[in-house]
């Protein structure tokens, strides 16, 4: 590859990816004046994100710009250590996300998940109890137990419904606990329990207690963050392979440059 192309591509690269690390330090920026404590607590992550982003991208900049070999040497091994760290990110979001499923219930048609199914790094996490405090804290504020009843406005709809891992584990108690729902945010706890399992007895119909200590609960967090992780994942795999061709672009860019000095 050529000097003139391949530091082309790199300053061109590293332009674009220097106006995504702003916009990033600025919804960062945004997320710190957000009164909501479960957007707070992910400021300083989305702005080191940013500030990241932003320093490698500018060196690689100015290194393409100037064809200083010395930033190129830089930026490449800012952006080794990052492939290294993806590469490390992504084998562990699989082996972490590799247990774990839901079990199907007769006659609904969402599944039930239980803790005790999922990775012992997903039980460590969730059993801290400061830990699920925080999450319980969001869950409550959040909009998936609240908007039950207004998305299902009737019993029929309800129990045909399709609920997310989360509304199935928190918002409503085990279906083996067997008590009769009055509606999608109501059950009947006259009723006696026909099983032992301690979630029957921690749901209340309150909607700040819903079935959010419940273990059940924890496992359909635990679903969800497989998803979200299995996603993460997925995409870090294509993120690897462009950063990989990136990086082999920045290897010529730093070639030429270095030739291009030395017949100075």
């Amino acid at each position: 590859m050529s000097t003139g192309t391949s530091t082309f591509v790199i300053r061109s690269i590293n332009f674009l990816t220097m106006l995504v690390a702003v916009a990033v330090m600025g919804f960062g920026v945004w997320m710190s004046t957000h009164h909501d404590s479960c957007w707070k607590s992910l400021t300083l992550p989305v702005l080191g994100l940013g500030a990241i982003i932003f320093v490698i991208s500018i060196i690689g900049f100015m290194g393409a710009l100037k064809k200083n070999s010395i930033l190129l040497w830089i930026y490449l091994i800012m952006l080794c250590f990052i492939l290294v760290a993806i590469l490390v990110f992504t084998v562990l979001a699989f082996i972490i996300t590799n247990n774990g499923s839901g079990h199907k219930v007769a006659g609904l048609r969402y599944k039930e998940y239980q803790l005790q199914d999922y990775s012992s790094w997903f039980l460590k996490q969730l059993n801290n109890t400061q830990n699920w405090d925080h999450l319980k804290g969001c869950l409550v504020k959040s909009d998936d137990c609240n908007n039950l009843s207004k998305k299902y406005k009737t019993l029929k709809e309800y129990k045909v419904a399709k609920l997310t891992p989360i509304e199935a584990g928190c918002c409503r108690p085990p279906s083996e606990c067997g008590y009769p729902a009055i509606n999608a945010s109501y059950y009947d706890l006259s009723f006696h329990p026909i099983s032992s399992d301690k979630d029957c007895k921690l749901y209340k119909n309150s909607k700040a207690i819903k079935c959010y200590s419940c273990d059940s609960c924890k496992a359909g967090v635990a679903q969800y963050m497989k998803t979200e992780w299995r996603v993460v994942a997925i995409f870090n795999v294509i993120l690897f392979v462009v950063l990989s061709i990136i990086y082999f672009v920045g290897c010529c860019a730093r070639r030429n440059a270095a030739r291009n000095q030395s017949k100075v």
